[in-house]
């Protein structure tokens, strides 16, 4: 039973009211600091991506272990995130997680070793990891299913400012001032956040908390840091093949021995039973391996831009605004979208579509005018947006309230490992092209990236074999559909 942490007596029952709906009104703009947080950070660092290399004197395509290890620490710690909220409550957890990756913003800013630098982003990555999907599970709990759509609408759009801005300000900060300010950028934000969080935030709590599965953690952990770690260093020659197939195979035994040990414990950290729903399923399923493929392009598009093309970090970072530009235009014709041809139709449809875009961008090239690039850009923010959200409120179609926070966080998850895996596959795609990664010329580079491009195109393409198993009716819950269609 989720309850709130104060008991409120009659005296106060009219101040509660107006704080609850005002508190309400407040709260998607709550979880938008986080999201606001996150998306910039990520954003301001891809742009900077050439540059820090160069600082750090290391290779552009080995900053894929900055990228990867912070998401990769999203994956590892999010499956306890539902729990420490259940336990410990939504609003002391939420502001733990602002306040950590607060922290490690101001400790990413001061390092001067890309392995340090690995180190401290895997913190930022555990604040991260309790950010989002506790923010996501706060809303999911004050929200009806039927409001839902827009709620979480109305939450991208102050989310999606920072991929607005984050390109434009990595390179106003790295052609101007420091890469390092990259990161301390989250300091004025972050300390807001903390503000807001304890005066408006909702605290939702069980009254009884299962025990938190130590031995599932430890299994599904190392199994997920490990395999992160063979797609690092596969391609890299740091490793013989031997050592990585054997590496390989302990990380598939870990996480196959994870989903023995939660067939048989009755409170697993990740709830797979939840697989069994259609609707889940196909979301949690379909969001992996669609963002396998478009979780690589935000690091390709700087690497094509700036060391393929020789345009400035200023210049790379205005070629990136259009998709988020067309990102946020989209949220407001989210819930008509959805009400008019339904999740299966949407997801389907909208897949193949940013699979065919992503092989467009194997055509970019010296030669591309720039109004053709922008044009391509902001449809692909379009598109990419719609498959965003879709996916994201698909997941709470059929679950109960009780299993909203193991549905959070098992989203979460595979959301965060796609995302990591995906930049992983973006990079071992280009570095298999480039004759040599450390002494490419520009032309090799671009001949690299596009293959990544059609490669991860492709494998878009293909996720929507998962989204065909949906059927007309589903998600009317959430998608406020008039008319149920027939199963197909």
């Amino acid at each position: 039973m989720v309850r709130r942490e104060a008991e409120l007596s009659p005296r106060d029952s009219t101040d509660a009211a107006g704080s609850s709906i005002a508190s309400k009104r407040l709260l998607p703009w709550l979880v938008a600091v986080a999201f606001f947080m996150e998306s910039l950070d990520t954003t301001i660092l891809n742009t900077a991506v050439p540059s820090i290399a160069a600082a750090l004197k290391v290779a552009p395509l080995s900053m894929k272990s900055v990228l990867s290890s912070y998401t990769l620490s999203l994956a590892v710690f999010i499956p306890i995130s539902g729990w420490m909220a259940d336990r410990f409550g939504t609003r002391r957890v939420f502001a733990s997680a602002i306040g950590l990756f607060t922290l490690g913003s101001l400790l990413c800013g001061i390092s001067s070793d890309i392995h340090i630098l690995v180190a401290f982003r895997i913190l930022q990555g555990c604040g991260g990891a309790m950010m989002v999907p506790v923010g996501r599970l706060t809303l999911v709990r004050t929200f009806a299913k039927s409001e839902l759509v827009r709620a979480m609408s109305f939450v991208a759009i102050p989310g999606l400012i920072g991929p607005m801005l984050g390109p434009v300000a990595g390179g106003l900060i790295v052609g101007y001032f420091h890469w390092r300010v990259i990161f301390f950028v989250n300091l004025p934000i972050g300390l807001a956040g903390l503000y807001l969080v304890y005066r408006h935030l909702p605290d939702y709590r069980e009254e009884h908390t299962h025990p938190l599965d130590v031995v599932g953690l430890i299994l599904f952990g190392s199994g997920i840091g490990l395999l992160s770690y063979v797609m690092e260093v596969f391609g890299e020659h740091t490793l013989g093949s031997r050592e990585i197939l054997g590496l390989l195979t302990i990380s598939i035994l870990l996480l196959a021995g994870y989903a023995a040990h939660a067939s048989r414990t009755r409170y697993p950290l990740l709830a797979l039973t939840l697989f069994r729903i259609r609707t889940f399923r196909a979301a949690v399923s379909g969001s992996f391996f669609t963002r396998l493929g478009i979780g690589g392009i935000p690091f390709l598009f700087p690497l094509l831009y700036q060391v393929g093309l020789g345009f400035s970090p200023i210049q790379s970072g205005m070629l990136m605004m259009p998709q988020a530009i067309a990102s946020i235009s989209l949220k407001l014709t989210m819930p008509r979208i959805l009400a008019r041809f339904g999740f299966r139709g949407v997801l389907v449809s909208n897949t193949v579509i940013l699979g065919v875009f992503i092989l467009i961008f194997a055509t970019i090239g010296a030669g591309t005018p720039i109004w053709l690039v922008v044009i391509e850009a902001f449809a692909y923010g379009f598109f990419t947006s719609l498959q965003y959200t879709t996916m994201n409120t698909l997941v709470y179609a059929d679950v109960t309230p009780s299993e909203t926070s193991s549905a959070s966080s098992i989203a979460s998850t595979m959301q965060q490992m796609s995302i990591s895996f995906g930049v992983a596959c973006a990079s071992l795609a280009t570095a298999f092209f480039v004759p040599d990664r450390f002494h490419s010329n520009p032309d090799e580079m671009i001949h690299g990236i596009h293959q990544a491009f059609v490669v991860l195109g492709i494998l878009t393409i293909l996720s929507t074999i998962i989204f065909s198993e949906l059927k007309s009716g589903d998600g009317n819950a959430v998608s406020m559909q008039k008319v149920v269609g027939s199963a197909v």
